[in-house]
């Protein structure tokens, strides 16, 4: 479990092709304190440690994973990191599983007031599971849906980042184009699932 409060931005090192992909990433992370098999939420996948060295952990990542997710597994590739949920932490954000919905399209990015106003397109099938002031997920960072509209082939919702969001996320460098990773909040998807077996 995670938060969805990023506490590290990794950059991709290298990435090799395995039976899955073993990606290696930079931290500033002590990772003499991340124990191989520990879960990290890489751009808001959950992903599990499976080498490490003074700076920098390695992960696998399954042909699964790299078909439903945003493309960042890719030398260069700069990743929004968390450390897994402890028993006591403060929950700041909102309960993130680290299990990518869709990818979302970024529309537009727009200034407002200090903050930045960001706009995405998701597919029709997550269009029940977002709401206007509900939580959202996006590469791993706990947002707020400011505001939501169904489209002819999908969901539009529309999210603001402050300044110190754009500033220790990767949002900060999203641009027009780009596809992000969606979790969508995780009781709107056992609510939803309970609608369709009632």
């Amino acid at each position: 479990m995670f938060t969805g409060l990023v506490t590290d931005i990794g950059t991709v090192l290298s990435v090799e092709q395995r039976g899955d992909l073993r990606v290696r990433i930079s931290t500033g992370y002590d990772t003499a304190t991340l124990p191989i098999g520990a879960s990290v939420a890489c751009s808001g996948v959950c992903l599990t440690v499976v080498d490490k060295g003074p700076d920098w952990f390695a992960v696998d990542v399954s042909g699964e994973t790299v078909s439903k997710t945003a493309p960042r597994w890719q030398a260069g590739a700069r990743l929004n990191l968390e450390r897994a949920l402890k028993v006591g932490d403060e929950l700041g954000g909102h309960i993130v599983t680290g299990h990518v919905d869709a990818v979302a399209r970024l529309v537009s990015v727009t200034p407002e007031g200090d903050s930045t106003r960001l706009s995405f397109t998701a597919p029709a099938a997550l269009a029940g599971f977002i709401a206007a002031k509900g939580s959202i997920t996006l590469d791993g960072v706990s947002l707020t849906v400011n505001e939501v509209a169904d489209t002819d082939d999908g969901v539009a919702f529309w999210v603001n980042i402050i300044p110190h969001t754009a500033a220790e996320t990767t949002l900060g460098g999203a641009a027009a184009g780009d596809g992000l990773n969606v979790e969508i909040d995780v009781l709107a998807r056992y609510l939803g699932r309970m609608r369709l077996t009632l």
